[in-house]
């Protein structure tokens, strides 16, 4: 049981270039699960728009949950791609949460994101190679890269303007492998290990 560590190894405004330095990590891992997740707040129409563009089929939820007259809870039940914007306002905020197989959507994903105004994440999974040189060992159930665009948590926090990449690695920390893999690809360890998924 418990939570990965996740070490912030990268900030910037851009969100094509934090999606570029986490996909450089991502290439560094032994083994990436065969599927991405991939999570947004949609705060408003057009951000609802560029995501039901990139993610076809998916299903937005209400951010809070809504309880209509007899306490039942309401589901949106809108198709974001043809709704106005009259009808999406007072549905807002909304979210999803979807994974996809791995590298069908994430950079056209990061780039309708970036531009959104509520926070999203992608969180890529897997093994990082065993390191004699650190004495550190790969661990499958912790260990991955993460992006979150407007946020600098990995467990998400408050909006900002740039986008952080994440390195996550065993429940107990690894700070040198963090510092590693960071080095890699031309990054560095930004700050203390923050909890992870």
């Amino acid at each position: 049981m418990g939570n990965s560590r996740a070490y912030p190894v990268f900030r910037t405004t851009d969100p094509a270039e934090a999606y570029a330095r986490a996909e450089r990590l991502r290439a560094l891992l032994a083994h990436c699960e065969d599927e991405v997740g991939l999570s947004a707040e949609l705060l408003t129409a057009a951000d609802v728009r560029r995501a039901a563009e990139v993610l076809p089929g998916a299903r937005f939820h209400y951010l809070d949950a809504r309880t209509g007259p007899a306490g039942e809870y309401l589901r949106f039940e809108l198709d974001p791609r043809t709704a106005d914007d009259a009808a999406l306002a007072p549905r807002l905020p909304l979210d999803v949460q979807v994974d996809a197989p791995t590298g069908s959507v994430e950079e056209r994903f990061a780039a309708a994101v970036g531009r959104g105004r509520g926070t999203a994440a992608v969180d890529w999974h897997g093994r990082w190679p065993d390191d004699p040189e650190t004495g550190s060992v790969g661990s499958p159930k912790y260990d991955g890269v993460q992006i979150v665009f407007h946020g600098d948590s990995a467990q998400w926090g408050g909006w900002t303007e740039h986008h952080t990449v994440f390195v996550h690695v065993s429940k107990f920390g690894d700070e040198p492998r963090a510092r590693k893999l960071a080095a890699a690809v031309g990054a560095e360890v930004l700050g203390e290990a923050q909890l992870g998924w």
